[in-house]
């Protein structure tokens, strides 16, 4: 295919769906991803997209929402690794939120397995997922249905999480960053997910790393009422990426990462460090060491630093030889 053609198809995949991650690009038009970069750099300087670290946006500084059917197909093998590692995080008998969104959704089919759990949501995607699982509760919000993610929005969504204690809420977005957190491009969506985060002692985002550095317009989790992000190790290249994991890390984040790269290859260059690297045992890998991170969490959900109600039970760190899936890497705040 010669560079024009290429490009043009770059260019419609961009204009069609808002955001595509260079993998994918990469993959549409059969070619490898430092000659998309090169054809993404190209359409840049000529003014029609933008470029964000890992894949390519219109033009306009904030990114516009993607619709579902385009997201279901975006990085999925990223948002599997993070569902299974997610998934690990939850015990059986507690009571957790989940927000709408593909990789939820993900994590969804997952909890199908964890018995005795309740799951309040307002996704209808991670209801269904749910709809047919052995001893698990779900529990769906008010709301208007929002067809271009099926999910329930509005104040009758909001009023129906009043006064709802759970022990996590799982979430996430449309782009984080450091300095913001999580954002979303829609502001009902935005509205929701922030009073799924009032009922929560904890919050964990899941997000990939196509997701790194991308601002949205609505602020849903800041920064520092994050308590944990799952993602993805980012490519080799990447290295925008790999600094705004350092720096959601040296803000009190704590970041677990599913690595991507099969066994055997070279790690990428940056903070991100192999659990195995680090001592986590003899397991090469596969077991997990968490890293506690200093300092106090700063502005946590209501509720977050004093005890629980006792029917609620906060899921424990995955325990030292956890066989979770795929590599797993913690990345620690610097020393200062």
């Amino acid at each position: 295919m010669f560079a024009a053609e290429r490009r043009q198809l770059i260019l419609e995949m961009v204009r069609a769906n808002g955001a595509v991650s260079l993998r994918e690009l990469a993959r549409v038009v059969q070619t490898s991803e430092v000659t998309v970069r090169r054809d993404v750099r190209a359409l840049e300087a000529e003014g029609l997209l933008d470029r964000r670290h890992g894949g390519a946006v219109l033009p306009g500084g904030f990114t516009r929402e993607t619709g579902f059917p385009q997201k279901s197909h975006m990085a999925t093998a990223e948002k599997t690794a993070i569902a299974d590692l997610a998934a690990g995080l939850v015990e059986e008998g507690e009571a957790i939120v989940v927000g709408a969104g593909t990789t939820t959704q993900e994590l969804a089919r997952r909890l199908a397995r964890v018995p005795g759990l309740t799951v309040v949501t307002n996704s209808l995607l991670v209801a269904q997922a749910l709809a047919h699982a052995n001893r698990v509760e779900v529990v769906m919000t008010g709301g208007t249905l929002r067809g271009s993610n099926y999910a329930l929005v509005g104040s009758g969504a909001e009023q129906s999480l009043q006064g709802l204690r759970v022990s996590r809420a799982f979430l996430s977005g449309s782009g984080l960053t450091a300095e913001r957190g999580l954002s979303t491009s829609n502001m009902l969506s935005a509205s929701v997910d922030r009073a799924l985060v009032q009922a929560a002692a904890e919050v964990v985002v899941l997000a990939d790393h196509t997701k790194l550095g991308t601002d949205t317009m609505f602020q849903t989790v800041p920064t520092d009422v994050m308590t944990r992000l799952v993602t993805d190790k980012p490519p080799p290249q990447d290295d925008r990426a790999g600094t705004e994991l350092q720096a959601l890390a040296d803000q009190g984040v704590q970041i677990t990462v599913a690595g991507m790269t099969p066994a055997g290859a070279a790690e990428a260059p940056g903070p991100v460090q192999s659990a195995g690297a680090r001592g986590a045992g003899s397991e090469k890998g596969q077991g997990r060491r968490e890293v506690p991170m200093p300092g106090q969490r700063r502005n946590l959900p209501p509720g977050g630093g004093g005890s629980q109600p006792p029917q609620l039970r906060s899921a424990p760190a995955l325990p030292e030889q956890s066989p979770v899936a795929g590599r797993v890497a913690d990345l620690a705040p610097r020393r200062r």
